[in-house]
């Protein structure tokens, strides 16, 4: 079975960006000169809840196009102290435009809430197919892996750190394609970072034994994601995060039989806690990962062109069709009080 779900909010979007180039890069990022009016965007359904926010599937009534509105409560941003959680994931949103990545066209704020309007992806997220069906061939693992690879080295081309990466933050598009959303925990990175955030099962050593964390969690994180997709589970896990700490920092692996000996080595080398040594951090960063043997039926130049052939293709009936989500009681959480000038000064930017 699938790991447990956390609760974090997710969020979709993205679109194809067929550039022609060879690497797993993409064009420009995908600002707007479209202005967005709350008022001109109707709420259809709830597709997600979080610890201090909602997404929305909404249309615009002019352009009649769907979307998803990330809102947050201004107040338990600040209670929680994510202020630069949320000024982060604008910031990294902001400046990256990918085929395997969430878009991000407008943010707004009132006097109660933070908005952040993106594409809507309708396939759903991986967990929801990862929990039905137990686990996936290896084929399917492989098929997951490569386009976040691609994700992966996108991002650290752009010293950005995704630092979330697990089955709830990887949505389908329509036709099986991912993307990657939540941006929250995303940061632009000169040099180490000292935060503890992230889900337990997926936290790399150095982040637990708060020695400094750079770009090297992502490729941490990627060996359990690839280990949880094949067996069905994560490879450490227990039913408190301080024991789930304990194992990842002892480092036993034990794999299922049925795994293929060469995933097996790759999931190796990703869990590796001396960073130095860690597959995707070395030298020639992405490119040790894209030659590891496990890949060698993957054409890397086809991949962000979103050529390969995807083994799961969700059912979407239309654009605005929300049956690959959960179903979210609609409650009266928008009638909060708004807060005084004084609290809102931290976001007049947004």
């Amino acid at each position: 079975m699938a790991s447990s779900k956390t609760t974090k909010v997710s969020v979709a979007g993205g679109d194809s960006v067929k550039d022609g180039k060879s690497s797993c890069s993409a064009g420009e990022p995908a600002t707007t000169s479209t202005i967005y009016s709350l008022d001109e965007l109707e709420t259809v359904a709830t597709v997600g809840t979080g610890t201090f926010g909602r997404v929305f599937l909404v249309k615009d009534k002019r352009s009649r196009a769907f979307f998803a509105l990330k809102q947050m409560r201004i107040p338990d941003v600040i209670r929680l102290k994510q202020e630069q959680h949320v000024h982060n994931e604008k910031e990294v949103l902001s400046e990256v435009n990918h085929p395997f990545l969430i878009r991000l066209f407008w943010t707004h704020h009132d006097e109660r809430f933070l908005y952040m309007l993106m594409d809507y992806v309708p396939g759903g997220e991986l967990f929801s197919f990862l929990r039905s069906r137990g686990r996936f061939s290896n084929a399917t693992g492989l098929f997951y892996t490569s386009e976040i690879v691609c994700a992966i080295e996108y991002l650290h081309s752009k010293e950005i750190v995704y630092r979330d990466l697990k089955p709830e933050n990887i949505l389908l598009d329509s036709e099986g394609h991912i993307r990657l959303t939540d941006f929250g925990f995303a940061k632009k990175l000169s040099d180490k970072t000292w935060t503890l955030c992230g889900t337990p099962e997926y936290l790399a050593p150095e982040v637990i034994q708060s020695k400094g964390h750079g770009r090297a969690v992502d490729w941490w994180a990627l060996g359990i994601l690839a280990f949880e997709m094949l067996a069905g589970y994560p490879p450490f896990f227990d039913d408190n995060p301080f024991g789930i700490y304990q194992k990842i920092l002892a480092g036993k692996l034990e794999f299922p039989r049925h795994l293929d000996f060469y995933v097996k080595d790759l999931i190796k080398k990703f869990l590796v806690i001396d960073r130095a040594r860690r597959l995707g951090n070395m030298k020639n960063g992405a490119d040790d990962v894209k030659k590891h043997r496990w890949f060698k039926s993957v054409d890397w130049e086809l991949v962000p062109l979103r050529k390969l052939k995807p083994p799961i293709v969700p059912k979407v009936s239309h654009e605005g069709d929300t049956s690959n989500f959960d179903v979210y009681p609609e409650d009266d959480w928008k009638k909060d009080p708004p807060l005084p000038p004084k609290d809102l000064e931290i976001f007049k930017n947004f």
